[in-house]
């Protein structure tokens, strides 16, 4: 057994996987405020509790951590969306945990686990985009992960969509993800409905679900649509992929999202190469690809 490990922007989640890739126990905790204040801390205790846990119910071969940022070997020279700038986490682990540790972008870990057991086995020129906090993302190619030598790339969510936009934690303007993340897209539907940071995901998508008529509903459906229909897009044409896999918490809500997606990509004209339907698929494994990818 394995335990993967996936840090986002707004949670924390733990689990053991097995040799199929099946995540056989996990648990999690959504970061609120004051824990983001203090990250380190709070990754560290969360992740040490729950992993020694673990180890007294399965013997454990190893860990995988999926992050959001720039990875380097055993350091993460640059998380945005947690605040982290060239943190040890694998030396920080394990001072307290006797075990092989590696880490990997939470955007290519995902990308791995829908390669190798999920919506996108059956591909072989994939591009694929988590939305979460953030917009991560991961290029396939015959197998391999597109290499960019010493710097990960793929950093599709800091492409710059709107000139002189909303300031992103990066430092640029206009960055996708400030966009066409579903951190955007429920910020910006609880600021028009009048919600607080407190109203969870699953309220959001009853409301779209039951409300859709709603005119302020439609207002941030259509352009959340629209920014992420340009972002797309642009990568379609760069890479003309079989398939365009999308995964983070933007799964839950893609029965409402993903028929107006692929519409307005279409309907739009943004694709060089034009064609009458495009393929879009959310990822199976929902939020447990990137814990499943990062013991892949």
């Amino acid at each position: 057994m394995k335990i993967g490990i996936d840090l986002g922007g707004s949670h924390i989640s733990v689990g053991v996987i097995n040799d199929k890739g099946f995540v056989v126990e996990k648990v999690e905790k959504r970061l609120m405020s004051k824990e983001k204040k203090h990250i380190i801390q709070s990754i560290e205790s969360y992740v040490i509790e729950q992993v020694l846990g673990f180890q007294k119910d399965y013997s454990i071969t190893e860990i995988g951590i999926a992050i959001p940022g720039t990875i380097k070997q055993n350091l993460v020279v640059k998380s945005v969306n947690l605040g982290l700038v060239n943190y040890p986490i694998v030396d920080r682990l394990k001072e307290q945990l006797s075990l092989p540790i590696h880490i990997l972008n939470d955007a290519k870990s995902a990308a791995l686990a829908e390669y190798k057991y999920g919506a996108l086995k059956n591909d072989h020129r994939v591009v694929f985009l988590t939305l979460g906090t953030g917009i991560g993302g991961a290029v396939i190619i015959n197998n391999k992960l597109l290499d960019t030598g010493e710097l990960p790339g793929c950093e599709f969510g800091h492409m710059i969509i709107e000139r002189k936009g909303i300031l992103c934690a990066c430092g640029k303007q206009g960055c996708f993800e400030k966009y066409a993340s579903m951190k955007a897209f429920k910020d910006n539907l609880r600021r028009e409905l009048g919600l607080t940071e407190n109203t969870r995901g699953q309220e959001l998508l009853d409301r779209l679900r039951k409300e859709e008529t709603d005119p302020r509903i439609q207002k941030i459906v259509q352009e959340f649509i629209d920014y992420l229909s340009v972002g797309i897009s642009n990568l379609i044409n760069i890479f003309e992929p079989e398939v365009v896999g999308i995964g983070g918490s933007f799964v839950y809500f893609s029965d409402v999202l993903l028929p107006k997606l692929k519409e307005n990509i279409i309907s739009q004209q943004y694709l060089f190469n034009p064609r009458e339907q495009i393929t879009i698929v959310p990822a199976v494994l929902g939020n447990d690809a990137g814990m499943i990818g990062s013991v892949c």
